[in-house]
């Protein structure tokens, strides 16, 4: 078996395949050459220079594995590669100390003005009151996403002598307890540190997760670490906040475009910027090739892979046959992570019917898992490692089972437990292919769980479908299907808009202003 290399991969990596396979490295090709390339080969792998786009995966006939070395996936079709069977692996831990003191550095570096005093000296200068620093000891550092990075960078700034807030909704007390990090709301967390650093995926739910109304909560003179993702920070928010003196400064490794159009953040002269450094270590870039180059080589050898990011490791019969299922099951528990209130405590899993079987319940059970916690923890969380991160934060699951589904082949029903109260989906397929969520907290719909969704709660009543319809129409939103799920004719309801354009925050509080609508929800799936 051959096995292409497209982007520069470190040589420890590369000699863990070379006594199994034929190792071919080429690198810098196009789409169209990948193209040409590829049929012949049984693995792929990548870093982030090369695109594995639908056509390279359909004209990869042999392919078995594509391999990120790196954390993300973004570069690769995932759905293209689960359509054709193919297992899309990467290496989630493997640059984890690597970022985490790529922010410890440069969270000092912009403490004490490093950069600009280095400029300075070169340039033959001796202005020792200039570079005036201020210091960490004592000071509260504020850690989004308290992952596995976030929760070495607590240690780090614990040994600095810092208090450390964080928050993360899918981390329990007790777990962030355990790490020295004491879990506070977001707004609480802004208003109290004196330094913010971000750790969290870039996802819709994080995109601008620093807006301008969230930079001017923060206490005067706050300083932001930002080596998570481009995006998360609102950029232009961010420079007129440093402008106008809110913010002391910022150290910024990542940007919404790579390399960035607009320089005015990176050039500020309160800004710290580096290029997309967080994983450039020698060690990460080792640890990550020899992390893939081990899954490729259990993989083509019939061996589970330890990181799988789009399917659990079943036979091929049992994936013929309930493979739609475990596409479902992704989609019911990103559909829970969407619509439940606080962090999870609990999930319980119901199979009914020919779902019901020991081969297929624990790789379902792994998908709602990992669509679970995708919305907090993006592509981090997989088939593989999902019983392990739920685990970490307090999440006991557990299952009931029935032979038999009254109304369905079979039915998949999940309920997720929180503080708050409980959320509970169920799901099934129809005619082998067609998904379908069939009732929602409690709601019974026909849901063709794909597509991006506006959930209204309300009281049945007539005229407000057309208040509704009104206020999307003047917002430019078209709807591309309307369900309305009740308890009876006017009592409580939840109405399902699948909508082709985004909902403004503007069009969600029209409509909660609109008589007998309870609250809104907006879910991506």
């Amino acid at each position: 078996m051959k096995i292409l290399v497209s982007d520069k991969m470190a040589e420890e990596g590369l000699d863990i395949l070379r006594p199994h396979f034929e190792v071919v490295v080429k690198t810098g090709l196009s789409e169209a050459e990948l193209v040409q390339e590829i049929p012949s080969y049984s693995a792929l792998m990548v870093r982030s220079a090369t695109k594995v786009t639908a056509p390279v995966i359909e004209a990869g006939k042999n392919l078995k594995v594509i391999a990120r070395a790196g954390v993300g996936v973004d570069n690769v079709d995932l759905e293209a590669a689960t359509h054709r069977g193919i297992v899309v692996v990467n290496s989630p831990g493997g640059n984890t100390i690597a970022a985490c003191e790529h922010t410890i550095a440069m969270m000092l570096a912009l403490a004490r003005r490093i950069a600009p005093a280095n400029a300075s000296i070169r340039e033959g200068k001796w202005d020792r009151g200039k570079f005036m620093g201020v210091e960490v000891y004592g000071k509260t550092l504020g850690i989004i996403g308290v992952g596995k990075i976030g929760a070495e960078v607590a240690k780090r700034a614990h040994a600095l002598g810092m208090d450390v807030l964080g928050h993360d909704p899918y981390l329990t007390e007790e777990t962030a307890e355990r790490g020295g990090v004491r879990l506070v709301p977001l707004e609480e967390l802004l208003r109290c540190s004196d330094y913010v650093t971000l750790h969290c995926p870039h996802s819709p739910e994080t995109h601008h997760l620093l807006d301008q109304a969230r930079l001017h909560l923060m206490k005067k003179g706050v300083r932001v670490v930002n080596v998570a993702r481009g995006g998360i920070v609102d950029e232009a928010a961010l420079v007129k906040a440093l402008d106008e003196g809110h913010l002391a400064g910022a150290a910024i490794d990542v940007f919404a475009k790579e390399p960035p159009e607009d320089w005015a953040l990176a050039r500020h002269e309160k800004v710290l910027a580096t290029p997309h450094l967080g994983a450039s270590t020698e060690e990460a870039q080792t640890n990550v090739a020899i992390d893939v180059a081990e899954q490729v080589v259990d993989i083509l050898q019939d061996r589970p892979a330890r990181s799988a990011v789009n399917m659990p490791a079943i036979a091929a019969e049992v994936l013929e046959q309930f493979g739609p299922y475990l596409n479902l099951a992704i989609q019911v528990g990103l559909l829970l992570g969407q619509v439940v209130e606080g962090a999870p405590q609990s999930l319980h899993l119901e199979y009914s019917g020919e779902i019901s079987g020991d081969v297929i319940r624990e790789p379902i059970s792994r998908s709602v898992l990992m669509g679970l916690l995708r919305p907090a923890l993006g592509d981090s969380a997989n088939v593989v490692n999902a019983p392990v991160l739920a685990k970490a934060r307090g999440l006991e699951v557990s299952e009931t089972v029935h032979a038999s589904a009254r109304d369905y082949a079979s039915l998949l029903t999940a309920t997720v437990g929180t503080a708050q109260g409980s959320q509970t989906v169920s799901a099934t397929v129809f005619a082998r292919n067609e998904p379908r969520i069939v009732q929602l907290e409690g709601y019974r719909i026909d849901m063709i769980p794909s597509g991006d969704f506006v959930l209204i709660y309300h009281r049945d009543r007539p005229g407000l479908i057309g208040q509704v319809g009104t206020i999307t129409g003047a917002h430019g939103i078209n709807i591309a299907g309307m369900l309305v799920g009740r308890e009876a004719a006017r009592g409580r309801a939840l109405m399902v808009l699948q909508v082709d354009d985004k909902v403004p925050p503007d069009a969600l509080r029209q409509i909660e202003q609109v008589g007998d609508v309870y609250a809104t929800k907006v879910v991506r799936l």
